[in-house]
């Protein structure tokens, strides 16, 4: 047993404390740890342990915190995250449960997400989402539901806009070509590509066959 004698902040790292204990460094502790202790309280050998874990926890969770900052991840992509921290497993499930009870991690809602952000900016063949999601190490069941809604054709002409205001003024046949290898590249059926490529073609070429009406 021994008595805290002294929580002394961190120089190099805010929100963090070296905590002392008869006069020696016994660990460096978190904010939200060092709240819970004071200068003259006893510890035994169990309570160091147990101040321990805890702090493996608190450092855990924040990394995870800071790494769900930027985007939406699912809890596979975390669990690999903090594995690569060297964050011991047992750890690393506590981390996951306590995310996903607090609504941070959501498979489901994640597989959505990236779908959605997918079809917005980057349509792709519902055959290539379920591989990135696979990869993302999503279920069957939350990837089915994500990817059930998309409307191939769609998503095929949309995905080729952008080459086909680039390719325009080529030949048809090489437009076709060129589109269709495109949009196959990017995961979809050769047949959907056609379709959307050949919509993108009569389009194109339909607002350049306008002739404006006189006044």
């Amino acid at each position: 047993m021994g008595k805290i004698t002294a929580l002394e902040p961190q120089v190099k790292h805010a929100n963090r404390f070296n905590l002392y204990v008869d006069d020696q460094f016994a660990l460096g502790v978190s904010a939200l740890v060092a709240a819970k202790l004071r200068v003259g309280q006893a510890l035994t050998a169990d309570d160091l342990k147990r101040l321990e874990a805890e702090e493996a926890f608190e450092t855990a969770r924040e990394k995870a915190l800071r790494f769900l900052e930027p985007r939406p991840r699912s809890a596979a992509e975390v669990k690999q995250h903090l594995a690569k921290k060297k964050i011991a497993a047992e750890v690393i499930a506590q981390v996951i449960a306590r995310l996903t009870d607090a609504g941070l991690l959501d498979d489901a809602a994640f597989a959505k997400y990236w779908v959605e952000n997918r079809e917005q900016f980057k349509p792709r063949a519902a055959r290539a989402l379920r591989f990135e999601l696979k990869r993302k190490g999503l279920g069957n069941a939350a990837i089915a539901e994500a990817v059930g809604e998309i409307d191939e054709s769609e998503s095929a002409y949309r995905a080729g806009l952008a080459r086909a205001q680039r390719w325009r003024n080529l030949e048809r046949r090489a437009f076709l070509e060129k589109l269709i290898a495109f949009l196959v590249r990017r995961g979809f059926a050769y047949d959907v590509a056609k379709e959307a490529a050949t919509r993108a073609w009569n389009e194109c070429h339909a607002q350049d066959s306008e002739v404006e009406t006189p006044r």
